[in-house]
């Protein structure tokens, strides 16, 4: 397996990850699938803001999953903070794959100056939370039933992950 930057030829594979996860996960909030076009504007979105779009691929090529983050929030006074996603193809979960992406996004977040990653997870993925605490994450909020998905009310667990041990924003 090897993690590289997203080209604009992955987005039909991030789509249709992305798609499943829609359908058939609360990982996604959404219930609207998305075309190639949309993962190809986000993408670009993402590159202008200089932030990165990671592929774990297999040896011929294909895409096994993907990860991202982004501002927080708009607001200048979080610019050293980003919001994080991963999704693994149904197919590959509980492979290593999530955690080879995470570490290669947290060393990108490093690399960039940002101080804090941040987490938001449905409370009811213990595998993505178990993952993240093994990376170090540490759980900071819940927030109850503040989502819906599925006929059902969702919770959202926040853990956070402090990148550097700059003693203020300027060190």
């Amino acid at each position: 397996m090897q993690i590289r930057d997203a080209v604009d030829a992955d987005a039909p594979s991030i789509a249709g990850i992305y798609n499943d996860a829609v359908v058939n996960t609360t990982a996604i909030w959404n219930e609207v699938q998305v075309d190639v076009a949309n993962r190809v504007g986000w993408m670009a979105d993402r590159r202008r803001l200089g932030y990165p779009v990671l592929v774990a691929v297999d040896s011929d090529g294909n895409v096994l999953g993907y990860a991202s983050f982004g501002d927080w929030r708009a607001f200048d006074g979080y610019r050293h903070t980003v919001e994080h996603s991963v999704y693994v193809r149904t197919d590959r979960r509980s492979s290593g794959i999530g955690k080879a992406l995470m570490q290669a996004l947290i060393e990108r977040a490093r690399s960039i100056g940002k101080h804090v990653m941040v987490a938001a997870i449905e409370a009811g993925n213990q595998g993505s939370i178990a993952l993240h605490e093994a990376l170090g994450f540490q759980r900071t909020g819940l927030m109850p039933q503040v989502g819906m998905k599925f006929g059902r009310w969702l919770d959202l667990a926040f853990l956070q992950l402090i990148l550097d041990d700059r003693p203020t924003p300027d060190a």
